[in-house]
């Protein structure tokens, strides 16, 4: 039913990772779905993760049949605050997702305590941290399980896509279930128009010409015409009739090659980051300081501006790719959000990262004078206070 090659980019990418177990998606949040099925999580459970995310990590939980619950983050890391963690917990709290923000590892020692402690289980979202360490140690090696994306956007990309991985036999035994009975073969329209939009990527996208790229993807993918992250369909609690789709060959076949150069990747991204770190110094920019023990890959590097709206406008005309994550606790400006049981101040440090944060580019195709370029437009909209 589905390609043999895509069990081969499974049994890779589990090896990368150190794990025994990996299964491949349509998409990262469909690997979280099965995650939380395979967990029993259900009507009347809840789920707890970080009030700054996309809403597509909190649909898989509304699909479930259960209710997210938010906790406010750490200014520095964009994180979790894990001392208002405890608090949240119920008789009701099945899952904590431990959400590697931007690449930033969570404290993940404190968070497995406290979900050991209270019986609850432990789901990493490294959709933003591949080969991010928390004391030597990657990011998905921590909790039962862990989900990944290969979005667009995300470290490591196959157009869309995603992965599930386990150390846990009985877990994985109960996702290849799952997989077996109910999921379905990848859609082969939209498999066909995604490997166009792979090539064109390739061809096209580059730090200059990103928000340009980026204005046209979104109105080609509200006419339907492209492969976007998100549909219309996905705004809303709501799960669509095939929505549970398995990873395609093409899928496999680039994630494959992305493996290939993954040691490449990781170190050009640590490289960028911390030549952002150096550029911004150098203009008087209050760098915000990372804990030693953690040493993240970034997906992008945030920063935290005087004006925000300004410096998404301005951002196209000076040919700086800006990165809007988050617009809204529950990404992106837009979105119901009450439809997902979020309410204005219920997590008002995410609510003003989301009203100051923009980041740059780390990927391969940003290098020197795109980190020179970026940091002088930013240095010339200024930080934010908190940053000040």
């Amino acid at each position: 039913m589905f390609p043999e090659v895509v069990a081969r980019f499974e049994r890779a990418f589990a090896r990368w990772l150190g794990v025994d177990y990996a299964f491949g998606f349509w998409k990262g949040r469909i690997a979280m779905y099965a995650i939380l099925r395979a967990l029993g999580v259900g009507e009347g459970d809840e789920v707890i993760l970080p009030g700054y995310t996309c809403v597509m990590n909190v649909n898989p939980i509304k699909y479930c049949g259960a209710k997210p619950v938010y906790v406010d983050i750490e200014p520095v890391t964009y994180n979790m605050d894990v001392s208002l963690l405890d608090e949240k917990i119920t008789p009701r709290t099945k899952v904590i997702i431990a959400q590697h923000t931007y690449g930033y590892p969570c404290k993940m020692e404190a968070i497995t305590d406290i979900a050991t402690g209270r019986g609850v289980s432990l789901v990493e979202d490294c959709c933003l941290s591949i080969g991010s360490l928390y004391k030597g140690k990657l990011c998905g090696t921590f909790g039962v399980a862990a989900y990944w994306s290969f979005q667009w956007n995300k470290p490591f990309t196959t157009g869309v896509g995603g992965m599930a991985t386990t150390d846990n036999s009985e877990l994985a035994q109960e996702i290849d279930r799952l997989c077996r009975n109910e999921l379905y073969p990848p859609p082969a329209k939209a498999t066909a128009m995604l490997a166009v939009q792979r090539l064109l990527f390739r061809l096209f996208v580059f730090p200059k010409t990103t928000m340009v790229a980026a204005t046209l993807f979104r109105w080609l993918t509200a006419k339907g015409l492209v492969i976007g992250s998100s549909s219309k369909e996905e705004f809303s609690p709501a799960m669509a009739g095939d929505f549970f789709a398995g990873m395609s060959a093409g899928q496999a076949r680039a994630g494959l090659r992305q493996l290939r150069r993954i040691g490449l990747n990781i170190t050009h991204r640590r490289q960028i980051a911390a030549l952002y770190d150096e550029l911004l110094g150098r203009t008087g920019w209050p760098v915000p300081i990372i804990p030693l023990h953690i040493d993240p890959v970034l997906v992008r590097y945030p920063v935290r501006v005087a004006d925000k709206d300004r410096a998404i406008a301005e951002a196209a005309r000076a040919m700086v790719e800006l990165g809007t994550w988050f617009e809204c606790p529950l990404h992106p400006k837009g979105t119901p959000m009450h439809l997902y049981d979020y309410y204005e101040g219920l997590c008002p440090v995410a609510e003003q990262a989301c009203r100051e944060t923009v980041n740059l580019p780390t990927h391969l195709r940003a290098g020197h004078r795109t980190a020179q370029r970026s940091t002088q437009f930013v240095a010339e909209i200024g930080p934010s206070k908190w940053e000040s």
